[in-house]
């Protein structure tokens, strides 16, 4: 066991080392497994500067597990360009007008260092999931939880902002426009920009720039909302050598993922902070609960419970 898995290991790293920037530059394309069959849904030599809505065909592809109500997950293979060439698609859609949103800051006391991982979730969460990127210790950008402002807010032309209120909407600001945080239960920011409305793919997406390296392969890990309204947290894992390697940061570039987003149906969409800091657990009421664990702890989580009922 241990020596296939150090054979698993080296064969990965002999692919990295084998991407030269040439091929990474070159033309890449997205497809996703269809009962067999890949079906391809973009390539970057004609990016779609807008999606107007999902890829039917991704759609009618993604199998949906019920968790609770207002909360269910499903995955999909999707095949890359070098050098990631497999990676599992893993997908969770919450209705947020039935399930409860709460961020939680979490911080060591002695040394108030990042603290939060998915063993930390608790025991009635349907999904827990790390939030936001992070500065050293500290999350990036505007935080706000249990109805007051924590951190203020971060400025750059590809961070987004996402807050939540009490009844369950949820509400986006792209760029440096700031939310009116009234009624805000929780919120914060993150960046960059996957899809900033209707669909929109930032210009910076689609074109070399120097605010985005658009060619670095990373493990994911980014949030969305469906022109409906669901929210999709959305994973992806190194999936080229099955469940052993899984954990590898390798996986779809920034402009993959805003693709990623577009064809699953968000019309929003932000990148969450992914690497070893991905990490996500799913819990079905009397089942072992579903985990995909980081490396790294991080001081900033996005938990989702059941929501209690209304009272007439």
């Amino acid at each position: 066991m241990r020596a296939r898995r150090a054979i698993s290991a080296a064969t990965v790293l002999v692919a990295i080392g084998l991407a030269s920037p040439l091929a990474a530059e070159g033309l890449a394309t997205l497809a996703f497994d269809h009962h067999g069959t890949w079906h391809t849904f973009w390539r970057s030599d004609h990016p779609p500067a807008r999606w107007a809505g999902p890829d039917s065909m991704l759609s009618r592809s993604l199998v949906w597990k019920r968790l609770a109500r207002g909360a269910d997950w499903s995955s999909v293979r999707l095949a890359c360009a070098a050098p990631v060439w497999r990676a599992r698609l893993i997908v969770a859609r919450l209705d947020p007008r039935d399930v409860a949103l709460s961020l939680v800051l979490d911080l060591s006391r002695d040394e108030g260092r990042p603290a939060w991982t998915i063993d930390r979730a608790p025991e009635d969460a349907i999904l827990a999931v790390n939030a936001g990127q992070f500065i050293r210790t500290m999350p990036w950008g505007w935080v706000a939880t249990d109805g007051r402002q924590r951190l203020r807010p971060g400025f750059g032309p590809l961070s987004s902002a996402v807050a939540v209120d009490a009844s369950g909407r949820v509400r986006w600001a792209h760029g440096d426009s700031l939310l009116d945080a009234t009624g805000v239960v929780a919120g914060f920011q993150s960046y960059p920009t996957l899809l900033e409305g209707n669909g929109v793919v930032p210009a910076t997406l689609r074109s070399p720039n120097p605010l985005v390296n658009l060619h670095h392969h990373d493990a994911r890990l980014a949030l969305g909302q469906t022109r409906e309204g669901s929210l999709l947290i959305v994973m992806t894992r190194f999936d080229a050598m099955g469940d052993e390697a899984g954990g590898f940061p390798l996986g779809p570039t920034t402009p993959e993922m805003a693709a990623i987003l577009g064809a699953l149906g968000a019309s929003d969409a932000v990148m969450l902070d992914g690497g070893i800091s991905a990490q996500l657990l799913l819990r079905e009421t009397g089942r072992k609960p579903l985990r995909w664990p980081g490396v790294r702890k991080v001081p900033l989580a996005l938990i989702a419970r059941p929501r209690q009922p209304r009272t007439r």
